[in-house]
């Protein structure tokens, strides 16, 4: 798909949150790749804590133990990416998406695992370790795994380096990088560097930038060194939740364009929140649904699936294959509110 036209794909968080599997990502792919890349869909993205070998729901286990090499740098649980064994990491699982004509993303939090600075690692090609990069009055208030890595210390962009190198060499296509957007102007600096490091590890990657709401104010930023960035917290199942989606459209649509894209954040469809009831369903309605796709659609916000593509119904399928709803969102320009 040319760059010109906003990502579209499947994200793992809404329906199966830190908990999603190897298994469970495998289907999603071969559902899109049979019934839904030749409308445009492409991207493939496991969300957060792929790493922790115990998470079972949306919510996080403060302080878990988490999978990383002697480098810091965080790795696929086995139990849950059986693919990872014997040090392939995501390798094999981006392979098979490859090999069905479709693109591999994954979630990451910005800065250093604790438990790196914990055992203090060394940092890869340097003879810094962990605790000298570690940003330690960084944290992110809704998880626990990571310390935020200070660009002032030396070693700091040589840990980025590091990770993304790695990612490079796993075939990743897709960063969505979460407790950045919105963490500006504290994080700005961090947020520069890791940005730089993707960009220059040799191999092209989306930056995805969550959560939101992203800062108007700083629109100009998120344009030059991301290609998408929240503009809203988590979006989920509320009218109320995509009737405020108006105002935030009506401020940030006319950023969007080539390569630069507010995110209005996943679409809630079909199947959702299945680690908590397997027949739990979007709680809009069909009129919903509709106006929530045509209004990211006009604004050109990414489409990203949040529901359990296997278990979609007639209704679905058409609301994601609605080819004149997606051509307005490919070929849409200059998208502004209009007041009569």
């Amino acid at each position: 798909m040319s760059n010109r036209i906003a990502p579209m794909g499947w994200n793992s968080w809404d329906c199966y949150g830190a908990a999603v599997t190897e298994d469970i990502v495998r289907q999603n792919a071969r559902f899109m790749a049979e019934h839904l890349k030749q409308y445009g869909w492409e991207y493939v993205v496991v969300d957060i804590q792929w790493y922790e070998p115990e998470a079972t729901t949306n919510d996080y286990h403060p302080f878990a133990d988490v999978v990383m090499d002697s480098y810091g740098r965080l790795l696929p649980a086995v139990n849950r990416f059986p693919s990872a064994a014997n040090g392939a990491g995501f390798a094999p699982l981006a392979d098979y998406v490859h090999s069905l004509g479709l693109k591999f993303g994954i979630h990451i939090m910005r800065g250093i695992p604790r438990q790196a600075v914990s055992e203090n690692t060394m940092i890869l090609g340097t003879d810094k370790r962990a605790r000298e990069i570690a940003k330690t009055d960084s944290i992110c208030y809704w998880n626990t795994d990571m310390y935020g890595g200070d660009p002032e210390k030396e070693g700091a962009r040589e840990y980025y380096d590091s990770i993304f190198a790695l990612y490079a060499s796993w075939g990743v296509d897709f960063i969505k990088c979460d407790d950045i957007a919105r963490e500006l102007p504290k994080e700005e600096t961090e947020l520069l560097m890791l940005s730089k490091a993707l960009h220059e590890c040799g191999r092209p990657m989306i930056l995805s930038l969550s959560p939101g709401p992203a800062l108007l104010e700083k629109a100009e930023l998120y344009k030059q060194i991301s290609n998408m960035w929240r503009i809203t917290e988590d979006f989920w199942d509320r009218w109320e939740d995509l009737y405020d989606m108006f105002s935030k459209a009506e401020k940030w649509c006319t950023h969007a364009g080539a390569g630069h894209w507010p995110d209005a954040d996943m679409l809630p469809i079909g199947p959702i929140r299945q680690v908590y009831d397997i027949n739990n369903r979007t709680k809009f309605t069909r009129d919903e649904q509709i106006s929530m796709l045509t209004l990211w659609s006009i604004m050109r916000s990414p489409l990203m699936i949040g529901g359990e593509m296997t278990g979609f119904d007639s209704f679905t399928m058409g609301l994601v294959t609605n080819q004149k709803i997606l051509t307005m969102h490919a070929d849409a320009r200059h998208s502004h509110q209009v007041w009569l």
